[in-house]
């Protein structure tokens, strides 16, 4: 009995462990691609108003 719950207890552990690995990860690359389109769209905002207000 005593195997099978830290049989359990172990899986469970090794599981969370995977999946908070991989949220991290996840939130890395997320927030590389939005500092990335956040930055484009920045520059093109800026020159759009450079060519509107340009006469």
């Amino acid at each position: 009995m005593i195997k099978i719950l830290l049989l359990v207890i172990l899986i469970f552990s090794f599981q969370g462990c995977a999946t908070w690995m991989g949220i991290k990860k996840d939130s890395k690359v997320a927030w590389g691609v939005t500092k990335d389109t956040s930055n484009k769209v920045y520059k093109s905002v800026k020159k759009g108003i450079n060519e509107a207000t340009s006469d």
